[in-house]
This record gives structure tokens, C-alpha cells and sequence, in this order.
């Protein structure tokens, strides 16, 4: 499948023999690109030139140049498809027709290339063509501009959007955040209240279990201390109270009276202890 040509078309600046004739000092050269070959239309307002290379002239360059065909025809659309500026080109009158040159550097050595253009068959008709090209490809230009401008403006605003957003973002996030140490703060003083007076609680339950333990223990130390004397003094007027033996049996004179009376008496502090 044969490449598709491609179209250029560069206003060069040349040196002339008259610069005040009609478009001195500037010409449009409007090339066509190929694979093996070009062609060129060169105008300068007032008059119109062309050439057509064919494969066999350029191959026959290239190889005078000691070149492939492909870096030939690189390197001749670099300098005619865009200015140069360290490039001197030049447009001179070559018989009936004119020469087209330029100039470049290789490996430190100033070189020329030049290429004879013929008068173009319709003059005219060649201008109109390059013109059209130029209007064609400044249309295109500026529709290129506008959707840039376009893409750039709304690149920009969403910028803008972004930062706004950006900026709304970071004041809720810092109001969330107060907002949310506000309430932590609150809810742990809350605990703290409630553990101080659980702590408290707590304590007074303690203190209150203790007091009653002492008192408990005190009670309890009481009663040992005062059982004894009591028992003891029962036990010490029972042996009073009771007769002996030995007096009972030896006493001749007592009286039964007196037996009963003893007798009931200790009934009754056996009765007492039995309440107590």
C-alpha cells in the first residue's frame, strides 16, 4: 500500500537581485512528499515556478551525496517544509526559469543544495493553489487554536473547581474535626465524672463495711469480757449458796426451814442464767 503524500508550504526568506520588486526579500514554497520523490510550487506573489523531482533524480542526488533516497528527502524537507534560520536560501534568475537554493552544515562544513524550477504552465492557477493551501491550513490553524483555548479555559475553570472544592474540603474537614474533639472532650469528661464517683462510691462502701466490722468486732470482745465475770459469780454464789456436805451433815442443828429456803434460791439464780 502505497504512504500517503504529505503537504507543506513555508514562507522562506531569500535573498534577490531586486529587492523592490514584487515579493522581494520572501517566497511560499509549497512541496508535496513521497517516498522516492517531491515536487515544489514556489511563488512570490507575482510570478509562479515548479518542479518535479522523479524518483530516478532523486536517487541520482542521493547517491552524489552518498545518502539513502529516505535521508535526502528528510533532510530537503526539513529545510523547505519550515525556515531555517541558520540556513541562507536564496532565488535567482537560471535561464527561463529559476534556481531555488540553501544552505546547511554536515559534520562542520558548510554545504548547498539547489533544485531548477521551470515557469509553471498556468501561473495563476499555481498562486491560487498555493493561496488556497495557505488559507486552508490557517483555517485549520485557527480551529486548532480555538479548541486549544477552548480545552485550556476548561482545563482552568475545573482547576478553579477543584481548588474551590479543595478549599471547602478542608474547612468542613476542620470544623468535623473540632466538631468531633468537642464531643470527645465532653464524653470523656462525662466518664471521668462517673468514675470519680463510682471511685467515691466505692470508698464510702468500704468505710462503711469496715465500721461495721470494728463495731462487730468490739461487740463480740465485749460479750468474751463479760460472760466470764457473770458465770463465774454464778458459779461463785451457787458454791456459796449451796450447803456442804460436810456442813450439812455435820451441822446438827440446822433446821429443815433453812434447807428450803437454800433450796429456793437457787432455783430462782438458775432461772435467771436460763434467761440471760
Amino acid at each position: 500500500m502505497a504512504a500517503a503524500p504529505r503537504h507543506s508550504c513555508a514562507k522562506l526568506s531569500v535573498a534577490v537581485e531586486d529587492p523592490k520588486a514584487p515579493g522581494g526579500g520572501g517566497i511560499f514554497v509549497k512541496a508535496t512528499w513521497l517516498p522516492t520523490r517531491f515536487s515544489l510550487a514556489v511563488t512570490d506573489g507575482a510570478g509562479a515556478w515548479v518542479a518535479d523531482a522523479s524518483d530516478a533524480e532523486v536517487r541520482l542526488r542521493a547517491e552524489q551525496w552518498d545518502q539513502p533516497v529516505s535521508e535526502y528527502l528528510a533532510l530537503a524537507e526539513r529545510y523547505l517544509a519550515f525556515h531555517q534560520p541558520s540556513s541562507t536560501y536564496s532565488f535567482h534568475e537560471a535561464g527561463a526559469g529559476r534556481r531555488l537554493s540553501w544552505t546547511f552544515e554536515k559534520q562542520g562544513t558548510k554545504l548547498e543544495w539547489r533544485w531548477k524550477l521551470q515557469p509553471a504552465p498556468h501561473p495563476q492557477q499555481t498562486i491560487a493553489e498555493v493561496l488556497d493551501f495557505l488559507m486552508d491550513a490557517n483555517i485549520r490553524l485557527s480551529e486548532e487554536v480555538v479548541r486549544k483555548t477552548q480545552s485550556f479555559e476548561k482545563v482552568k475553570q475545573e482547576a478553579e473547581n477543584c481548588l474551590q472544592q479543595s478549599e471547602r474540603f478542608n474547612t468542613e474537614k476542620a470544623e468535623f474535626e473540632q466538631a468531633s474533639f468537642t464531643k470527645f472532650v465532653a464524653v470523656l469528661n462525662s466518664k471521668k465524672a462517673k468514675l470519680r464517683q463510682l471511685k467515691d462510691r466505692i470508698a464510702a462502701l468500704e468505710s462503711a463495711d469496715k465500721a461495721t466490722k470494728e463495731e462487730e468486732e468490739e461487740a463480740g470482745h465485749s460479750t468474751d469480757r463479760t460472760e466470764p465475770i457473770e458465770e463465774g459469780s454464778d458459779k461463785d454464789h451457787s458454791v456459796n449458796d449451796e450447803p456442804s456436805e460436810t456442813g450439812s451433815g455435820g451441822d446438827p442443828y440446822s433446821s429443815p426451814e433453812k434447807s428450803a429456803a437454800a433450796a429456793t434460791s437457787r432455783g430462782r439464780r438458775g432461772r435467771k442464767r436460763t434467761r440471760k
